[in-house]
């Protein structure tokens, strides 16, 4: 898979940390595990902090005024860092969808203020320093039939360069094609900065 190493460059094969991803680390500090006092639980997930996909939130919010900004102001007091944001909305509800540096800490923030929310994988790609990227990366999906059910972009700018999170109904092909074909896919430790 090609992912950036540590010093930005493009690399293949291990993972940016080291391929120590998922092993005993936790990004909670003490105190604040979800065991309701003294030490933390460490988090783990199957997949691992160099899997190819970034972990988004899509949490259901009643449309009205000042909503935003109340989820906003909670996930920054918790020191959580807003990488892309995207609004869904009707006229009866909203669907904001949320992608933070440190997904687990935001699991624990959502679940304790009693949000209604439900986790999504996305595909995140450095967009390429090439005459139309964003048409590179759509035309690569294709040719492996991945479907783009909606995509936007980040508002961070990993090693310097634009991305685009996109959510597509076959995660994996979608990542190996893109790899094949050289794209950059990011992961949350990439993410992390």
């Amino acid at each position: 898979m090609a992912r950036r190493t540590e010093n930005g460059s493009g690399a293949s094969g291990k993972s940016p940390n080291g391929g120590k991803s998922g092993e005993g680390s936790s990004d909670l500090p003490p105190g604040d595990g979800s065991t309701g006092g003294g030490e933390a639980v460490a988090v783990h997930t199957s997949r691992g902090r160099d899997y190819p996909s970034i972990r988004q939130y899509s949490i259901f919010a009643p449309n009205k005024v000042g909503q935003l900004l109340t989820l906003i102001r909670l996930v920054e007091s918790a020191r959580l860092r807003v990488l892309a944001l995207s609004i869904v909305d009707s006229a009866e509800c909203s669907i904001i969808r949320l992608v933070v540096n440190k997904p687990e800490n935001a699991f624990e923030l959502l679940t304790h203020a009693g949000y209604r929310f439900c986790e999504v994988d996305l595909l995140v790609v450095e967009l390429p320093s090439r005459d139309q990227p964003i048409l590179a990366i759509c035309s690569t999906l294709l040719k492996a039939e991945v479907n783009i059910q909606y995509a936007y972009p980040l508002m961070v700018r990993p090693y310097g360069r634009p991305a685009l999170a996109f959510y597509v109904d076959d995660l994996e092909v979608a990542a190996n094609i893109l790899d094949s074909e050289g794209f950059i896919v990011l992961t949350e430790h990439d993410m992390e900065s």
